[in-house]
């Protein structure tokens, strides 16, 4: 059978029939796009790891129990769910039932603007998420979630992690859905040649990482080059500059291939370069549109503001420098992961100033995982609630209520704060806010199908650089840290959303450090912070800290992060002199022998007790003597109290990934940290 008489066979039918249709339907989809049948099913499951009808019991559930069968499943790749949508008013359908995408037979199989409420697809999804609990232990959680409506379309739901917890749409709301006329678009044969052969192969992350690698390399040589004659805090952010100018350019708020052209011919005459980049920072900080008119790209520009452009400072360069950022330019920048500032970061620190710090930066596989417990997973918990709510609604016909119910959500969603009290250059929040907008598209796609459009007021209510919040002290990746959440916002603003975000497009919000340009102590403050005053003792100037006491944090829903990692033995020696001291004097109920990172941890846990807090969960990555007896008597504090701090989570001890060749050789653990009583996991 050919794709064309595929297509014209599922889109005929009137649907209705699951059971009798879908695995029919699969077998000739398989046939159609060269994909391997399913095999054979056999009397014992060990060997069915391609098979319809794959049976999965509870792991700790009573034997005698019912089996439960996912109707095609392929290890290591996907689950798959397949319902039958029934149109309205023909012998299928069901008395009574809501209306469905598919109203109009004419539309079967085909793309179109109307999405109806289709309460089957999403119990399809989470039963096909339940059964990823119920496969056998050694059978990791598969990539993929596909969710089939026999004859029409598929939807693709994607979490690499490899806790089966973070099920999102794939590869984002404008593509996760997937009608049968698509299959005539090679692209998308290929893309279910590669979840049937290769799935992890499309884990963005890989993709993220060879694009990020690829230009840090050629920003580096640049940065390189500028440091030689210029201090490298003005580099680091003339390259912030570039950067987030070519990330403009690739999204089209800058005209489409501008900047690339405008770097061609400053190549060849490299004394234009510095001139007409200044020219062009300048337009795009201008606030009336009558003064934004760049005549090298014969057009206004958008206002872009938010302090990025003000005063902005351009380097001559040669015409080897030049060409490294056309090069750097030429990559797709919607793919890289803005981890990339974190990279130039440490490549500007140097060796002494690592040490003194104890800077180092999380890998993100680290990071997300911290994240989904300790933010997502509250959330999205918050969400299937509401979604709880609709469909109960939707049930009663209340269409109104329903509405009102997953609109109440996403206001929710998008005035939930995140803080990283430590956020260097900004991973965690840069993650947070990713994974986020991902739950936003979710939201929006449940209002677009309850008949809610972006243009009903949707538009002003999104998630964005207001809510993640940072405490920083050095005041680089402070810098650093408010520019990877604005380019991570803005990632997932054009995958989520249509049209560009309303101007000026940066916004001075003060999320990090208060919006001071200096850094920011997060366990200690002074009188005449950030300068220790100089008195005389004993013949000899020694710096003092005045009334040391612990200085504020902004108030949140989540705190997250990866303070510095230094022993309680090490802090007289790593710090400042005097620091130690003022440090311990401030924290009077803390043990003098604590490892640094625990004063984080007491903070948190102060705030989560306190009465009439905003703070719903925090969670740490600490060194992996968290466990023992120095480290449990700051735990304990809190444990001990009603209600108590329980854990949500604690790995207590795990390899750390070395950020470069003369990082430390540390292990590391994460808690996860709740007020309730409440059984945790380890």
């Amino acid at each position: 059978m050919d794709l064309d008489a595929f297509i014209a066979r599922w889109t005929a039918g009137e649907g209705g029939a699951e059971r009798a249709n879908y695995q029919l339907f699969l077998a000739e989809l398989c046939d159609v796009l060269d994909l391997p049948c399913p095999d054979p099913a056999e009397a014992g499951r060990e060997r069915n790891d391609y098979v319809f009808e794959r049976a999965v019991r509870p792991r700790d559930g009573d034997p005698a129990a019912g089996l439960k069968r996912i109707d095609l499943y392929k290890r290591g790749c996907f689950i798959l769910e397949a319902k039958q949508s029934r149109l309205p008013g023909h012998k299928n359908a069901i008395p009574g039932q809501l209306s469905l995408p598919v109203d109009d037979p004419a539309t079967l199989g085909r793309r179109s603007i109307a999405r109806g409420w289709d309460v089957m697809m999403q119990n399809a999804r989470r039963q096909a998420e339940n059964y990823v609990f119920l496969l056998d232990a050694d059978h990791p959680a598969p990539p993929f979630v596909i969710v089939c409506d026999v004859g029409h379309a598929f939807e693709l739901y994607a979490d690499f992690t490899g806790t089966g917890r973070a099920y999102a749409q794939y590869p984002d709301r404008k593509g996760f859905r997937i009608y049968l006329e698509d299959l005539r678009d090679p692209a998308i044969r290929a893309l279910f040649g590669t979840i049937w052969r290769e799935p992890h192969s499309l884990d963005p992350a890989r993709v993220s990482a060879r694009v990020t690698r690829e230009i840090a390399k050629r920003l580096a040589d640049v940065s390189r080059s500028l440091e030689a004659v210029h201090r490298p805090e003005d580099v680091a952010h003339f390259l912030m500059r570039c950067i987030f100018t070519m990330f403009a350019e690739d999204v089209d708020l800058l005209p489409r291939g501008e900047f690339k052209r405008l770097l061609e011919d400053c190549r060849a005459a490299p004394d234009a370069f510095a001139p007409l980049l200044k020219e062009l920072w300048a337009k795009m900080d201008e606030k009336n549109r009558d003064d934004r008119f760049f005549s090298a790209f014969r057009t206004h520009l958008r206002h872009f503001n938010g302090n990025l452009f003000n005063d902005a400072r351009v380097f001559d360069l040669g015409r080897e420098e030049i060409g490294e950022l056309l090069e750097a330019a030429r990559h797709r920048w919607t793919e890289v992961d803005p981890a990339i500032f974190g990279t130039l970061l440490e490549q500007a620190l140097d060796r002494d100033e690592r040490r003194k710090l104890g800077a180092h930066y999380t890998p993100r596989a680290y990071v997300q995982r911290l994240v989904e417990v300790t933010v997502m997973e509250p959330l999205r918990a918050d969400w299937q609630a509401a979604l709880a709510r609709a469909e109960s609604a939707k049930e009663e016909r209340d269409d109104k209520r329903a509405v009102a119910a997953v609109r109440a959500f996403l206001h929710k969603l998008c005035t939930t704060r995140v803080l990283d009290p430590a956020c260097g250059t900004g991973n965690f929040l840069y993650v947070a806010l990713e994974l986020m907008k991902t739950l936003e598209g979710e939201v929006l796609e449940t209002l677009a199908r309850l008949g809610e459009t972006e243009s009903l007021g949707l538009e002003r209510e999104t998630v964005d650089p207001h809510q993640f919040l940072g405490l920083e002290l050095n005041p680089r990746a402070a810098a650093i840290a408010e520019l990877v959440v604005w380019i991570g916002y803005l990632q997932q603003h054009y995958r989520t959303r249509t049209g560009h975000p309303s101007e000026p497009i940066l916004r001075a919000f003060q999320t990090i450090n208060f919006g001071q340009r200096a850094g920011y102590d997060a366990v200690l403050t002074w009188d005449g912070y950030p300068v220790p005053t100089v008195v005389e003792r004993d013949g000899k100037r020694v710096d003092t800290y005045p009334n040391p006491r612990r200085p504020d944090w902004p108030e949140a829903e989540f705190i997250v992060g990866n303070p510095p990692f230094i022993g309680g033995k090490d802090l007289r020696s790593r710090m400042r002199p005097g620091y130690a001291e003022a440090l311990w004097a401030a924290h009077r109920h803390m043990n003098e022998s604590a490892d640094f990172v625990m004063y984080w941890w007491d903070r948190a846990a102060e705030l989560l007790t306190r009465k009439g807090t905003a703070l719903r969960r925090f969670g740490f990555v600490t060194t992996n003597s968290i466990s023992q007896v120095f480290q449990r008597r700051v735990m304990e504090r809190h444990i001990s109290v009603k209600p108590p701090v329980s854990l949500v989570l604690a790995i207590p001890d795990h390899p750390w990934t070395k950020a470069t060749r003369d990082s430390a050789a540390v292990r590391i653990a994460m808690t996860v940290a709740r007020l309730a009583y409440t059984m945790g996991s380890l």
